[in-house]
């Protein structure tokens, strides 16, 4: 399970997502450009205590990102506001890489037309969507249950 992040404009969601991939053993693949200056040593303090635990992909655009030999041993499931189908009735697969849009405009058309999948995160009626972070960490949540992929607790694996 992987998760990525396609030209994320806020860094301090790259540093929470980089938390995030560290704590429950995801990889995280940054699609670039960025909307902020990304250097390794960004990565680094986006990071903060937890760079030395993450491990990052960077890739310098969309097509280097689709030609990556580990990218394609799963499929690319979108997370995205217009999403077919609700990401709890998904069936995900331990392969699988979770992709979520920029902040500020979401996926373009040719991310979309590559997605294997295309989900979205049920939400109340007038709300626009949720913070990244907060629906990456939904959507590893729920597919690490399903394929049994949550890191086994110190002392007991």
């Amino acid at each position: 399970m992987r998760l990525a992040l396609f030209q994320p404009d806020i860094p301090q969601n790259l540093g929470a997502m980089l938390r995030l991939g560290a704590c429950l053993g995801a990889p995280v693949d940054v699609i670039e450009p960025c909307g902020f200056p990304l250097s390794d040593r960004a990565v680094a303090r986006a990071a903060m205590d937890y760079a030395h635990q993450a491990e990052v992909k960077r890739h310098a655009s969309w097509g280097r990102f689709l030609e990556d030999p580990q990218r394609a041993q799963g499929r690319i499931v979108l997370f995205t506001t217009r999403g077919a189908q609700p990401y709890h009735a998904f069936a995900f697969r331990p392969g699988d890489v979770l992709l979520f849009g920029r902040e500020s405009a979401g996926a373009p058309p040719e991310v979309h037309a590559a997605a294997d999948a295309r989900l979205y995160i049920p939400l109340s009626a007038g709300a626009r969507s949720l913070n990244v972070v907060t629906a990456a960490a939904m959507a590893l949540g729920e597919a690490l249950r399903q394929t049994n992929g949550f890191p086994s607790p110190p002392g007991t694996g």
